[in-house]
């Protein structure tokens, strides 16, 4: 589908962003990224004489801080970790409000904890991992403050992202992230396939579902341990991967923040027609094909 009118996707150049971008390419649709030193897209005026400039069909914030190497960091840049991920938002919905396009914006999963029963927390489930109930990490409580600004928001998508992964050796992808950790925390999770979600978002604007949110996760969820056999499987390593006895023993020795695990619904995403694969299907196809960044002796 090509359009001669771009999409403007800011944060382009981040993980998240880059997996978008190609698949913008992969479909032909024309688009603009922008970073900050081509124009501070955080403060709405200057965003809304960009948007008039360009004059888009539809504009994608990828743009966020995650901390790196993990979310531990955002405990000490706690500025940053809000401004990008609870004023931005805020800032984008008055921009494309003020000129009357229609967006898309990179959530998280991670503003929930735990399941609320078998196929796990829906999008009309309040958050219960945030600053409201008090027991999170300050990225994921940053999170929730980001939906919270677009509650009530008209022509807007919220896609949620849940623990990223794909066939490329990174330092943000969850398999390498597992391969390379001294020990690992068993949980079970709802995780989504990066370039599964790129296009879930292209797509949604494409076929133009209906506004809202969304939960783009892989269908079901998997434990740490089963991740850990699919890797030394699909892989054929040999790697014996350590487990913390419980996460009082992960808290004590390796995180200085909370972590959620939890488990997500994406029915109202398959029941809009666009296709998503079932995460044990994913993880095997990511690392049947998988590309080493360094060395496997590495892991």
């Amino acid at each position: 589908m090509s359009n001669n009118k771009p999409i403007i996707l800011l944060g382009g150049t981040g993980y998240i962003g880059s997996a978008i971008a190609q698949q913008l390419v992969a479909t032909n649709i024309n688009y603009h990224t922008v970073s900050r030193s081509d124009i501070d897209y955080t403060i709405r005026d200057p965003l809304i004489k960009f948007i008039k400039e360009i004059r888009p069909a539809f504009l994608i914030n990828a743009a966020g801080y995650t901390g790196k190497p993990n979310v531990d960091v955002c405990e000490i840049n706690k500025t940053e970790c809000l401004q990008g991920n609870a004023t931005l938002p805020g800032v984008i919905r008055a921009a494309c409000e003020a000129t009357g396009i229609s967006w898309g914006h990179v959530s998280s999963g991670c503003i929930y904890t735990g399941s609320p029963n078998e196929t796990g927390f829906k999008e009309t489930d309040p958050p219960n991992f945030c600053f409201r109930t008090n027991n999170c990490s300050f990225y994921s409580g940053t999170k929730a403050l980001g939906e919270e600004l677009l509650a009530g928001a008209e022509n807007v998508y919220v896609w949620r992202l849940r623990i990223p992964f794909n066939h490329i050796d990174s330092p943000r992808n969850y398999l390498s992230k597992l391969m390379r950790y001294e020990s690992l925390l068993e949980a079970t999770n709802s995780i989504s396939h990066l370039n599964e979600f790129a296009r879930v978002c292209v797509e949604s604007w494409q076929k133009r579902i209906p506004f809202g949110t969304y939960n783009v996760t892989n269908t079901g969820a998997i434990t740490t341990r089963r991740v850990s056999e699919l890797i030394n499987d699909k892989l054929g390593l040999d790697k014996e991967f350590c487990f913390f006895a419980d996460e009082v023993s992960f808290m004590k020795t390796a995180a200085k923040t909370p972590r959620s695990n939890c488990v997500m619904d994406n029915s109202k995403l398959r029941g809009t027609g666009i296709a998503i694969s079932q995460v044990e299907d994913a993880l095997a196809k990511s690392l049947a094909d998988w590309q080493w960044e360094h060395s496997p002796a590495s892991v």
